[in-house]
């Protein structure tokens, strides 16, 4: 399979798969529940979702904040704007295209900052690290929370705990393989790919670096509270959902992260994923899908509008540069 196949295929797959979800849901419910859902969207109020949108960009400007930490023990101190600008960019992207906005991020700081890409790279994926030990972290209070009602709601639909943690370990020694055989190889290419690893590993490393320790933790809690956050006041506008608690919303965040994950910005996977969520806790189906429904277009519409001003204005901003 050539290679442009294979990027064409990593595209595409994800947006059809979100495609062929949204048809799904659209065909498993019936006329009279998707016009009861469609009801509590119109209906929802528009004081929640608005604070659910501040929340959400909130939490994009503190993430900003702290990658100027992560980038400062390299040498380098972009303007906050820009680091805005890259953010709101690179989510915008990753809506098309999975995973091209943290390369877009990368050689935009490159473009407009002067910061060496493997660098930046770097830097983002010790984001992307830090990201998973918070959502880890989630999962482990969820699970302690929630402990009886999810292991049963997993068992139910046969959850496989050992095929996932041999399927991880899998890949964790094709890794380890992987990296020992690039160290010993001389080889053209392994010395390009040892060069860059290396310059990946200065981003990544920046954060025993850096100087403002007790701030980056600010940011690093203040960004995943925003997170919550945005999902807690979403409640609210379905008279179903207002009452549920902190720990029943949890689990509910933790699917619609995995959603996220799964397919581009969690199109057509991150509703259903929420509500089946929900509907562990005698949610019906109609709220659930409204309460899914609501936060995926409230936050998609706001990276959707911010990401598509910055593509426009980072280059004005930086006209000069």
């Amino acid at each position: 399979m050539s290679n442009n196949l294979k990027k064409i295929l990593k595209t595409l797959i994800p947006i059809a798969f979100g495609v062929f979800l949204v048809w799904y849901w659209y065909n498993s419910t019936s006329a009279y529940d998707r016009q009861q859902i469609l009801y509590y969207i119109k209906k929802a109020d528009l004081f929640w979702v608005s604070l659910s949108v501040v929340l959400g960009m909130l939490s994009h400007i503190s993430r900003a904040i702290r990658w100027k930490y992560l980038l400062e023990p390299l040498g380098y101190k972009p303007r906050l704007s820009n680091n805005i600008f890259i953010i709101l960019m690179a989510y915008f992207a990753n809506l098309g295209i999975p995973r091209t906005g943290e390369i877009l991020r990368a050689t935009a700081l490159a473009t407009y900052e002067g910061v060496p890409f493997e660098k930046g790279f770097g830097t983002i994926v010790t984001e992307r690290i830090i990201d998973v030990v918070m959502l880890l972290g989630i999962i482990t209070i969820t699970l302690l929370l929630q402990t009886d009602i999810i292991l049963q709601f997993l068992q139910e639909r046969g959850f496989d705990f050992m095929g996932l943690l041999s399927i991880l370990g899998i890949g964790v020694l094709a890794v380890i393989f992987f990296l020992v055989f690039i160290k010993k190889s001389s080889h053209k290419i392994a010395l390009k790919i040892k060069g860059f690893i290396k310059g990946l590993l200065d981003g990544i490393l920046s954060i025993l670096k850096i100087k403002k320790v007790w701030p980056f933790v600010f940011h690093t809690l203040f960004i995943w509270s925003c997170y919550i956050g945005m999902l807690w006041v979403i409640k609210f506008t379905i008279p179903e959902t207002a009452q549920l608690g902190l720990s029943e919303l949890l689990v509910a965040f933790v699917a619609g992260a995995f959603a996220m994950a799964t397919t581009n910005g969690g199109v057509g996977l991150y509703p259903i994923a929420v509500s089946k969520a929900l509907s562990i806790y005698g949610i019906s189906s109609i709220s659930g899908d409204a309460f899914g429904w609501i936060m995926w277009i409230s936050q998609t519409l706001m990276i959707v509008v911010f990401g598509a001003i910055s593509f426009l204005v980072l280059p004005l901003w930086n006209r000069n540069r």
